[in-house]
């Protein structure tokens, strides 16, 4: 019976590991971190919808340079007349009644006008301007919380993939416990009670390698979604949380919160940007007391006939040219009203800022703090590990030779696999901890 369970175990294990090697066969595109950022900010509908924002303020700006343009326009007009006005006319004791006016009326030409002095409208179109450096800023914001959401979650597949290598080996370590257990139970070394404890462990460690798996492929399809990729396409997420290591205690030792700035945080220069606005719109609204100077003129063709013989009819021209001035002299504080309201908000907005920096500040201090943490971490979950590998060695070698219990050797073995994993979890807590420190700062897609 404890034969055909072993047996099953393996036969298990082997369909599971022909059942992964197809799927990673199969799999006809490699991607690294920067490939899979590019990916990201080609096709994403968060960074496309940015953009398009981005052209329509700067449509808008055209549009309201445009204003400032001359406006032409042509116009024609027909008037029929159903009853003609009369006009009563005496003479000598007797009235005369006359019809004024022709049946058909036409009229036709172009006009034009344009803003000659237009306070209101310079500022208007100016403002516009500070529109598309916001509508660009907020495009910028969506690139860099985009590349942190990659990166986290790129991160979270190669800790997913290498903890399944770690447990994996734990597997195969449980294996090779069981076989050993085995062999000294047929030579009547070894109890069955000590047996069928291997054959258990050998059971254990199976679901963890199943979940293990299952989290490779959820955090890959995670990854594939936020990257704008198929997610039944097969890719090959390439790299390992162990390449990231040789650049975590030279970058550490350098990172000093007086040496990193926040000038680039998306959310303080979209704040600036609305402060300019509001500035901006206060200069508008005072604009609005200057007088206003327009030039209008025209050109047209009339004509009067009772007829539709238009072959015979005289076209009369006239034209005319104007200028109009406006001078506000009294709206009931209307505008004195919106300038205040306007410095109100502008309290509001440095208000917002202060409480933002500090609130930036505090998230600077964690981040650097999170950053040395994992560093010191890793150093030590490496130490870890080496003796954790040595112990298992030494507890190995003892109980081939009868000096230790399997349950002191399985103490062994689950020391490494524990130590293992968690030094790959500092690594991943410091590439993390970089990424929001580079959204943080701004500085993610500086060169997008």
């Amino acid at each position: 019976m404890i034969c055909r369970f072993l047996q099953q175990s393996v036969l298990l294990l082997c369909g599971f590991g022909l059942w992964v090697q197809p799927v990673a066969a199969q799999d006809s595109i490699r991607m690294n971190l920067d490939q899979v950022l590019a990916t990201a900010l080609t096709e994403s509908p968060t960074v496309r919808i940015a953009d398009r924002d981005v052209a329509v303020k700067r449509s808008y700006e055209k549009e309201q340079w445009a204003a400032l343009l001359p406006s032409v326009a042509a116009s024609g007009t027909y008037n029929r007349t159903l009853k003609k006005q009369v006009m009563a006319m005496s003479m000598n004791g007797q009235t005369t009644k006359i019809a004024i006016g022709t049946d058909n009326s036409w009229s036709g030409g172009v006009s034009l006008s344009l803003p000659l002095v237009a306070p209101a409208l310079w500022k208007t179109a100016q403002m516009s301007a500070q529109d598309v450096e916001l509508a660009m800023e907020a495009a910028r914001s969506s690139r860099i919380g985009l590349i942190a959401q990659v990166k986290k979650a790129y991160y979270a597949v190669l800790l997913a993939q290498d903890s399944y290598k770690v447990l994996r080996q734990s597997y195969r370590n449980a294996e090779l416990n069981a076989e050993h257990v085995a062999d000294r139970y047929n030579q009547g070394l070894a109890s069955e009670f000590e047996k069928l404890r291997a054959d258990v462990q050998v059971k254990n460690a199976l679901p963890n390698l199943v979940s293990a798996e299952s989290a490779v492929q959820l955090a890959a399809m995670q990854l594939k979604i936020l990257a704008g990729l198929d997610v039944d396409e097969p890719v090959i997420f390439e790299g390992s949380l162990a390449d990231y290591e040789s650049d975590m205690l030279h970058r550490a030792a350098t990172l000093t919160a007086s040496d990193l700035s926040l000038e680039n945080n998306t959310s303080l220069r979209q704040l600036a940007l609305q402060t300019e606005q509001l500035e901006s719109a206060i200069r508008v609204l005072k604009a609005a007391y200057l007088p206003t100077l327009s030039m209008s003129a025209s050109y047209m063709y009339t004509a009067l006939n009772d007829d539709f013989k238009f072959g015979d009819y005289n076209w009369t021209p006239y034209s005319m040219l104007a200028l109009s001035l406006n001078i506000p002299i009294y709206s009931g504080s209307t505008k004195l009203h919106k300038i205040r309201q306007q410095h109100l908000t502008l309290e509001n907005l440095a208000d917002t800022r202060s409480n933002l920096e500090r609130s930036l500040q505090l998230s600077l201090d964690n981040s650097l703090t999170d950053i040395r943490n994992a560093v010191e971490t890793l150093a030590s979950n490496k130490e870890t590990v080496a003796m954790a590998e040595k112990a298992y060695g030494i507890s190995r070698k003892q109980y081939e030779v009868g000096m230790n219990t399997l349950l002191e050797l399985n103490d062994a073995e689950l020391a490494l696999t524990q130590s293992r994993l968690a030094e790959t979890q500092s690594v991943f807590a410091y590439m993390t901890a970089c990424a929001d420190l580079e959204q943080l700062l701004g500085t993610s897609a500086q060169n997008e």
